[in-house]
């Protein structure tokens, strides 16, 4: 199970994170992976002040422009999904 977490707070709210969130949750519904991914809504991560999105990938942070958020899925989640397999 891959665990994905994206940062809601305000800094990250104002970079995007709701359109993250929806855009991982096509995805999710698009690629059939209920049973493969947990995908929440976080609070603060400690990451402010940088531009994007703080999302937690398997606890490793990473940092996603709302408008690049279908392809860091593609590049960075789907490879650990089938790893996984």
């Amino acid at each position: 199970m891959v665990d994905i977490r994206i940062c809601i707070g305000t800094s990250c709210h104002l970079n995007g994170s709701r359109n993250v969130l929806v855009s991982f949750q096509h995805m999710i519904e698009e690629n059939h992976l209920h049973d493969h991914v947990h995908l929440e809504a976080a609070f603060c991560m400690e990451k402010c002040g940088k531009t994007g999105v703080a999302i937690s990938v398997n606890d490793k942070i990473y940092r996603v422009d709302a408008d690049k958020s279908r392809q860091f899925f593609k590049d960075v989640v789907l490879p650990l999904i089938s790893a996984e397999a």
